[in-house]
């Protein structure tokens, strides 16, 4: 199946874009608080749940921060770390435990997908099979990066949090190069959590139509019924953390859904496409008797005898349907009656000639 294009691609069996149901993306990022077999736990939950694709954060604390980098206030109320550098390094996973949870998600029936904070992480998930990579929106402006991501020729989602639209235009344009993946923008709003009065879900519209690629919502609010509403709005891929227990600490479950919580968001996102429907104009199968029944038909407006020649003032409309339409009715006009018709009778083709 080839269904890529700039508003549809594919990862792994499922295509992902406009007609295509949401994407729905179970954020596991560093909630398995370096916990291997946490790690696996959520990885069932997220197919549980129903979750398209699980997805984790690959990162080396040394790579990624230098050893003085504060934390944010988010992070500062959750964690005990002073620094970033601190924090991060409890958090790591080895390559060695991220080809083991690919291998389990594989087996869960769910996508494994995964953020790549380097270039030797992105290319580390290359190496692992993965069929997609996500972006941070951290790194919308990483060109060391971006051009990595550029050369691995997968699908790639990028998050767009704390961005202006000429920093988005610049790292679009990366993936306007021969080779380039298809791309998916992601709207997002980088503040843990985000208020649902933030969530500015209008911007999903925006991305599609300004680069003309699939978007989508990365969702930080509480809300059970965001992702409906994200639906609603033309998200097609919808990224939401998923956690097994809120009150632990570490910098991301306060703002996650716990299992259950998680397949209830994502019903509600598969409620609101069912609400949406397809989009085409045409009468729905419920609509058939109204259709007939409250539609009207050309009537004879009295009694039209053999060898009449129809005038306006003979036909009138009245209801059912399934006679000739009123769209019809100049059409009649001036035609000779070949068989008695009586008044408040449906005119037939066959009775005129």
């Amino acid at each position: 199946m080839d269904c890529t294009s700039s508003r549809s691609f594919e990862i792994g069996p499922a295509v992902v874009g406009e007609s295509w149901p949401v994407y729905v993306v179970a954020e596991v990022g560093v909630n398995h608080d370096g916990e291997p077999g946490l790690a696996h736990e959520l990885i069932h939950a997220a197919a549980d749940a129903q979750a398209d694709a699980v997805k984790f954060q690959v990162f080396s604390a040394e790579r990624l921060v230098t050893c003085s980098a504060p934390t944010a206030a988010y992070q500062q109320q959750a964690v005990r770390a002073a620094t970033q550098y601190q924090m991060l390094s409890q958090l790591e996973l080895t390559h060695d435990v991220f080809g083991d949870l690919c291998r389990y998600a594989g087996q869960c029936g769910v996508e494994f997908l995964a953020t790549p904070f380097s270039v030797a992480d992105l290319r580390f998930l290359v190496s692992l099979g993965v069929r997609a990579i996500k972006l941070a929106s951290t790194d919308i402006i990483n060109a060391p990066l971006l051009e990595a991501a550029v050369e691995s020729s997968l699908p790639v989602i990028a998050s767009t949090g704390a961005a202006d639209l000429a920093e988005v235009a610049g790292a679009v344009a990366y993936f306007n190069r021969p080779g380039a993946g298809p791309l998916a923008l992601l709207h997002c709003v980088s503040s843990y959590p985000t208020r649902e009065w933030e969530a500015n879900l209008a911007a999903i519209g925006t991305l599609a139509r300004t680069f003309d690629c699939v978007s989508g919502f990365s969702d930080h609010t509480e809300s059970l019924t965001m992702g409906g509403y994200a639906a609603a709005a033309g998200a097609r891929i919808i990224e939401k953390h998923l956690t097994l227990d809120r009150t632990r600490r570490g910098p991301d479950h306060a703002f996650s859904l716990e299992p259950d919580a998680m397949a209830e968001y994502i019903r509600g996102i598969r409620y609101a496409e069912r609400l949406l429907g397809d989009g085409a104009i045409a009468p729905g199968e419920s609509e058939h008797e109204v259709r007939r029944l409250a539609r009207g038909s050309v009537v004879a407006a009295r009694h039209i005898h053999v060898g009449e020649t129809l005038t306006e003032s003979m036909l009138t409309v009245k209801r059912p349907g399934g006679g000739i339409a009123p769209s019809e009715l100049a059409s009649l006009i001036g035609r000779q009656a070949r068989t008695e018709i009586a008044a408040d009778t449906p005119i037939a083709w066959e009775a005129v000639s």
